[in-house]
């Protein structure tokens, strides 16, 4: 098969070489895009004068038709035309004529890939926002049903202060709505139109790609023809953000696989969302979970294989950037589905709240609420801290709780600032109560935080 750019040499492309170098297998993904960005610079060539109008209707039907076999499965892909942009635009020729051949005046493959893919970057970008703003909506109603539900909170996985159970999944949340910022302020780089540096230095013909970057709602142009073409930054942002996210809901994941463990008993996931045994018949297994903890690693590769291509790469483009793609297909397709089948999961997760309310009682959680109460009355914090450190191990000798001690026992241990009043700062609910600062776990401040969280959630703009 000829190749639209076979005119400087003498002999055919080794067939090894074809199949090496060819990329239509993983590009075609970017038809939409590729056709998208070919009606909008038809359309700019026509208003420039570079095509007539006679020409930008014919290429346009075209184009709108080799989209329509696209859909339906009646295109026959070349591996001889080794890319998405070949494919199309030989389709093109064949079914127009002369007219197909104009099409890529003042464009080259390299400003027409960098516009493809920033086009599928975008979608994928906004795609993430409204997943994210579902799961984030998800986790709000979560943290308001568990808003007064007492749960240990943990430090080094040790028990360490009570806390609620909605302010933890607020904590959750607050990761989330950071994924959310990121990728929204990646968007306003990846929103630059390339289309117009052709293969480095721009075009002598007449283009305006204010008109191709209206057509394709870009928010400006790529100011530089030379940058425009090389640039993969976006692709790396996108793809550092997805990583951050999956960091982000591997952390979550980790915490579900240990709490719904027996040993744990905190939550209990839908069976819809877990898989037995294939020899234990009890076992329930948070597969869920553990495959998004798992895939956290695939995008997270993704990352440092994107990062490795573009380490060193001279200006401008290189035949390197054809190995972008998979790596930045399987980032996106890992986030969204992981996001997905999350989002589903958690809406069907279930607290054991008796189970949350005894294990913060077991651990001495409410030590520091002992010691701020020592020094409420007069004694220095350090003091304080090592009259409830020896509190605690008499407890700890007589195999109970710090709650547990008596009065007398503790005014022995603590001194006699201890008064019958310290059964109220020992207790749980008094220790989550007494939290009542901005960003406290006290549920009142949960739930006030859960409204502000919900009104920020209904005023950021959509994935657009």
């Amino acid at each position: 098969m000829a190749k639209l750019w076979g005119g400087r040499f003498t002999e055919p492309t080794d067939t090894t070489v074809e199949a090496f170098t060819a990329s239509v297998d993983f590009d075609r993904r970017l038809y939409r895009q590729d056709i998208a960005g070919s009606v909008a610079h038809a359309t700019m060539l026509a208003e420039v004068g570079v095509l007539d109008v006679v020409e930008r209707d014919a290429i346009v039907d075209g184009l709108r038709d080799i989209e329509s076999d696209i859909d339906a499965g009646r295109f026959e892909w070349s591996t001889a035309l080794e890319d998405v942009h070949m494919n199309i635009e030989a389709a093109l020729t064949e079914r127009i004529g002369e007219a197909g051949k104009k099409l890529h005046t003042g464009r080259s493959r390299n400003d027409q890939v960098a516009t493809d893919l920033r086009l599928y970057v975008r979608g994928e970008t906004d795609a993430v926002v409204d997943a994210l703003r579902r799961l984030r909506g998800v986790l709000l109603d979560l943290a308001e049903r568990e808003a007064q539900t007492v749960m240990p909170g943990f430090t080094h996985l040790q028990s360490a202060q009570p806390i609620t159970f909605g302010h933890h999944v607020l904590a959750w949340h607050a990761m989330l709505e950071r994924d959310t910022a990121r990728f929204a302020d990646a968007r306003r780089r990846i929103n630059r139109l390339p289309l117009g540096a052709a293969a480095l230095a721009g075009t002598s013909f007449p283009v305006d790609p204010l008109i191709t970057a209206r057509l394709l709602e870009f928010d400006g142009l790529c100011e530089n023809s030379v940058d425009a073409v090389s640039d993969r930054d976006f692709v790396l942002e996108f793809t550092s953000a997805g990583a951050i996210l999956m960091v982000h809901l591997s952390r979550m994941c980790e915490e579900l696989v240990l709490w719904c463990s027996p040993l744990y008993g905190f939550v209990s996931l839908p069976d819809a969302f877990c898989t037995g045994s294939s020899i234990m018949p009890q076992k329930k297994n948070p597969d869920v979970p553990e495959l998004v903890r798992g895939k956290t690693g695939r995008v997270v590769g993704s990352l440092m294989g994107l990062l490795t291509l573009m380490k060193a790469q001279p200006l401008a483009y290189n035949r390197d950037n054809q190995e972008d793609k998979e790596s930045l297909f399987d980032a996106a397709d890992t986030v969204r589905g992981c996001l997905a089948v999350f989002t589903e999961m958690i809406g069907g997760l279930e607290a054991d709240r008796e189970t949350l309310r005894a294990a913060a009682g077991r651990g001495h959680a409410t030590a520091t609420d002992l010691a701020d109460y020592l020094v409420r009355a007069g004694m220095a914090f350090r003091d304080a801290h090592e009259a409830v450190g020896r509190a605690v191990r008499g407890a700890v000798e007589t195999g109970r709780e710090l709650e547990e001690l008596d009065v007398a026992e503790l005014r022995a241990l603590c001194g006699d600032a201890v008064g019958a009043d310290v059964r109220d700062v020992l207790s749980l609910d008094g220790s989550v109560a007494s939290r009542a600062h901005p960003g406290g776990t006290a549920p009142v401040r949960v739930r006030e935080a859960i409204g502000a969280a919900r009104t920020r959630l209904a005023g950021a703009p959509p994935g657009r």
